[in-house]
């Protein structure tokens, strides 16, 4: 089996406020052991470079949580010892998430010397009422202003993450906010719709959201507005300047390896027979930090058949090209039979559109995409 490309996921827990919409593994607080994380993430780290054995990595990204947060010291430190520890890739990318309340123009110019080339802002929305609403940090202004630093800290790669779909929101704001984002001409944008997550406050207390008929409205006019300024979209929620893909998320929708470190993070490594093996580490940061080499991991299991054939089509049908018979077989390591009947009843129903090259959701198939993946899992 041919081994896919590798990327690293760095995951730093904690946030200066939990959202109440957020369902990752993120921890509010203030004052956290910023040196004694760094060197649990090193040490972690050193105990799962067995499983690429000198693999290089394409891609690096640090979320959270709230990476920004840590001292841009930290994070030369970080990134440093990483390339002690495994080949990096010379043209390599590496993403880090920052909070526009976080983003100061000495802090930004300084991750970007620490060796962070693509900046990923968690707008959310360029709307102090909308901002309130999902309980963030910061406001309009500082908003625009962040986006304005990254671009003078020296960061040529800035993703905007805005949500759509939010409580209250019309049709008219929603396309509002997302005209603000392209006045900013950022290289990336992740334009999402809120759900509702269990375990979340909003879970508990669910706000008023948009009916169907006006988020529909929402994705059409949007996505018009967004090809207007130049976006051309490839994945479910991404949108990017030619050549400005997320080179990082696209290796997790065509199904490639990644290392992942850090407080509750996961991790999918592919090995030379063929197997594929999943795993996450300890979630609360105080395990975590406790932890020696080897002791991290709170789960492994190795993907069945049926499993790699569900988790490869939850990835690769969010993408606009979708994927190739070989692409399929090249990283299950099944035969691209192994889709059937599954495949040409998708296809009968308009949900797939099939050809000798590739295979990917039609229009239909992607406004129904969670039961057209759905259908490839086992019962």
């Amino acid at each position: 089996m041919q081994l896919p490309p590798l990327a690293l996921y760095i995951h730093l827990p904690w946030c200066e406020r939990k959202c109440p919409y957020c369902d990752f593994n993120s921890h509010a607080a203030l004052d956290f052991p910023e040196s004694a994380y760094v060197d649990a993430l090193l040490r972690d780290l050193r105990g799962d470079l067995p499983l690429v054995r000198e693999r290089t990595v394409q891609s690096l990204f640090i979320g959270g949580g709230t990476p920004s947060l840590f001292s841009p010291a930290a994070i030369a430190r970080l990134l440093r010892e990483v390339g002690v520890l495994l080949p990096l890739s010379p043209h390599l990318e590496t993403t880090m998430e920052a909070n526009p309340g976080s983003a100061e123009a000495d802090r930004l110019f300084a991750f970007r010397q620490a060796g962070v080339n693509r900046l990923s802002l968690g707008v959310q929305s360029f709307d102090d009422d909308c901002l309130r609403a999902l309980g963030r940090v910061h406001d309009s202004e500082q908003a625009h202003a962040a986006v304005a630093l990254a671009r003078g800290a020296g960061f040529a790669s800035v993703n905007i993450d805005l949500m759509h779909g939010l409580p209250r929101q019309s049709t008219g704001s929603a396309l509002r906010d997302l005209r603000c984002a392209i006045d900013h001409a950022p290289a990336h944008l992740s334009w999402y719709q809120l759900t509702i997550e269990p375990n979340t406050a909003f879970h508990k207390r669910p706000p008023l959201l948009p009916v169907e008929d006006v988020l529909d409205e929402i994705q059409t006019a949007g996505a018009q507005l967004l090809e207007r300024g130049g976006y051309r979209q490839y994945e479910i929620s991404a949108w990017c300047r030619s050549g400005f893909e997320c080179r990082h998320n696209l290796n997790y929708w065509r199904f490639g390896d990644y290392l992942g470190i850090g407080a509750g993070a996961h991790g999918k490594i592919s090995s030379g027979d063929g197997s594929v093996q999943r795993y996450a580490k300890k979630r609360q940061p105080e395990h975590y930090l406790a932890a020696q080499s080897g002791q991290f991991c709170a789960g492994r299991r190795t993907l069945h058949r049926q499993d790699l054939i569900a988790e490869f089509m939850l990835n690769a049908l969010r993408l606009n090209e979708g994927f190739s018979p070989t692409q399929f077989s090249t990283r299950t390591g099944l035969p691209f039979a192994s889709l059937e009947p599954q495949l040409t009843g998708m296809c009968e129903r308009g949900l797939l559109q099939r050809s000798a090259k590739f295979i990917r959701a039609t229009d239909l198939g992607r406004r129904f995409l969670d039961d057209v993946i759905a259908g490839f899992f086992p019962d």
